[in-house]
């Protein structure tokens, strides 16, 4: 028996197909390479393909015998879906659609999905618990948000189980500098910090030093992408042990501003650049925490990796080195 790791060739994906082989399973990852890195994929089997095609899909179910798949195939920068709604609505749902096809044609009745905390849209409550209200603001956020309700009607109809996990801001690299963080364009933080320190562009711009948080910068909630990874296996054995399908965050529970970020980078790598203070952006919330109580109460989860600076070095120690 295997595991489908759709979409493991990215960031995040390529981290939970290390960490599933380190616990004994046979994986088998599926990834069109659009935004993945091949040489991301140092374990298990790869099988090039895109979820818009059934076929593909259908060709990796006949070849292995696929007990549970993880999915991490979407799009998932915000402001261009904004402009390109279509893009990501056929993307991020209807290719989700024709996973779910070949599952229940198959009878793999396991899925773990990767969500976002963008669902929520703006919270008027922080820290952001699973009973808040979903409402995005972005078509990225309701691309994310049609696929949990999908998966709850094919729950009730087919006896799909499944665990959501909606992550707050994925972070950092593999402790033991395997795998990183590579996006083209990049748009998260931390990388971006880090190509300022290591002078590949001329500045960070911060966007907004006027909210109201303690230094006047947003604050966000970084988790490492180990713990992720630690957090999907958790909840693939709480369906494999008969656990109920369900929705969970998955954040570390602390706010960190985009200062306090430019100040940990200064610290680890001992490099000075120049930040230059701008404009807020439009869209962009004061402060976006997650509480992960449920997580831990539910998959036993328990973050390792907590504090900002290793995070930032663990990110930084793959960033020297990049081989992708």
């Amino acid at each position: 028996m295997a595991v489908l790791v759709c979409g493991g060739a990215g960031y995040i994906g390529s981290h939970i197909n290390k960490q599933l082989h380190k616990e004994g399973h046979e994986t088998v990852v599926l990834d069109n390479l659009v935004y993945g890195h091949r040489e991301a994929v140092k374990w298990g089997a790869f099988e090039q393909g895109d979820l818009k095609n059934t076929e593909d899909i259908e060709r990796v179910f006949q070849k292995y015998s696929i007990e549970a798949v993880f999915h991490f195939a979407a799009f998932a920068y915000v402001g261009e879906s904004v402009t390109e709604p279509e893009k990501y609505y056929y993307n991020n749902v209807a290719n989700t659609l024709n996973l779910l096809k070949i599952m229940k044609k198959y009878d793999c009745k396991k899925i773990i999905f990767s969500s976002t905390c963008a669902t929520y849209g703006e919270p008027e409550v922080i820290p952001i618990t699973e009973e808040l209200p979903q409402n995005p603001i972005n078509p990225y956020g309701m691309s994310k948000l049609m696929v949990e309700k999908i998966l709850m009607d094919y729950h009730n109809a087919y006896g799909i189980q499944f665990a959501v996990l909606r992550y707050f801001n994925a972070a950092g690299a593999d402790p033991e500098g395997e795998l990183g963080e590579s996006h083209q364009p990049e748009t998260h933080l931390i990388p971006l910090v880090l190509d300022a320190a290591a002078g590949k562009r001329p500045d960070i711009k911060v966007f907004g030093t006027d909210y109201d948080t303690p230094d006047g910068s947003c604050v966000r909630d970084y988790i490492h992408v180990y713990d992720l990874a630690t957090a999907h296996l958790l909840a693939l054995h709480h369906l494999e042990k008969g656990g109920e399908s369900d929705f969970f965050n998955l954040g570390n529970e602390k706010g960190t501003s985009v200062l306090e970020v430019v100040e940990a980078v200064r610290k680890v790598t001992g490099k000075e650049f120049k930040a230059t203070l701008t404009d807020r952006r439009p869209g962009d919330p004061a402060k976006l925490v997650g509480s992960s109580r449920k997580a831990k109460r539910v998959l036993l989860w328990k973050p390792v990796y907590e504090d900002i600076e290793e995070i930032v070095r663990h990110a930084w120690n793959w960033h020297e080195n990049a081989e992708y």
